[in-house]
């Protein structure tokens, strides 16, 4: 006798987020489920890829390939070598390979396993839809990542001055958000950074301060917006607990509450997060 089962429509196994590393010295983050997955930049070393990965049970080997955001030093430095000796794809667009190959960091060039990317131009990798967009920065060439998985979306945007309208867009619909609030902006006025480089942080091609991250999500946040993690920090510029105060500070001034409306999270600078699985 045929028995006619009604299965779930969402029937996958749960996705996999984890920050390996977040912050002026290093950048890297891993999607994907058990058996594979992705990472977002690559600007930590090998071993310590391998290392953190392992210790939440998710083997090198399932790294299907790395998406890099631009070509400077803390999103790059492993790239090469994932790419050479581990031969996993690396996706980028033509500016930032060039940009990849005159970096000082970058001991070997880059030249196997390259799969040149178009804005705004969707690419699958396996259940992964994803789309790189614009972001202003100063780095040769600079996209945000939105990457669709299992009904969910996953947008990625780090390193960029402002939050064009472009970037908003994005933003404003999806559902696990991973953005820069990399200064405060009093730190970064009394620091010791000399003062072509504090123009340079705040200049629109610079960073996000903590202020300008959170004014815009208290003004834009929608509904569809479930997990705020705050990202690429600055060592001596800001604090994980006042980036994480002042945005839920104006969120709250807007009746959005953290712990209720949504989760909020400032990210490690130098270790990895706990893995978060939905």
């Amino acid at each position: 006798m045929q028995l006619n089962i009604n299965f779930p429509e969402d029937n996958h196994p749960p996705i996999r987020f984890i920050s390996l590393a977040s912050g002026s010295s290093g950048n890297c983050y891993f999607l994907g489920y058990n058996d594979y997955g992705i990472l977002i930049d690559a600007g930590i070393s090998p071993k310590n890829i391998r290392k953190h990965l392992k210790e939440v049970n998710i083997a090198m080997e399932s790294v299907q390939a790395v998406l890099i955001t631009h070509d400077h030093a803390d999103h790059i430095k492993s790239v090469t070598y994932l790419s050479e000796k581990l031969h996993i794809p690396i996706y980028t667009t033509a500016l930032t390979h060039e940009g990849i190959n005159k970096n000082y960091c970058i001991k070997e060039k880059l030249y196997n396993n390259v799969h040149h990317i178009q804005k705004e131009q969707p690419f699958i990798i396996k259940d992964f839809s994803i789309t790189a967009f614009e972001v202003p920065h100063d780095g040769t060439d600079n996209v945000g990542y939105t990457i669709k998985v299992n009904h969910k979306t996953f947008s990625f945007v780090t390193d960029l001055g402002e939050i064009t309208p472009l970037v908003a867009s994005y933003i404003c619909n999806t559902n696990y958000l991973i953005l820069e609030a990399n200064y405060d902006e009093e730190m970064l006025k009394m620091g010791p950074y000399p003062a072509y480089l504090k123009r340079r942080i705040a200049s629109n091609t610079g960073h996000l301060s903590n202020l300008a991250t959170a004014n815009f999500l208290a003004d834009n946040l929608t509904e569809s917006v479930e997990y705020i993690w705050l990202c690429h920090l600055s060592k001596d510029n800001n604090h994980p607990e006042l980036a994480y105060k002042t945005v839920e500070w104006k969120l709250r001034n807007k009746g959005i509450l953290v712990g209720k409306d949504l989760q909020l999270i400032a990210l490690k600078r130098n270790s990895p997060s706990q893995l978060y699985e939905f």
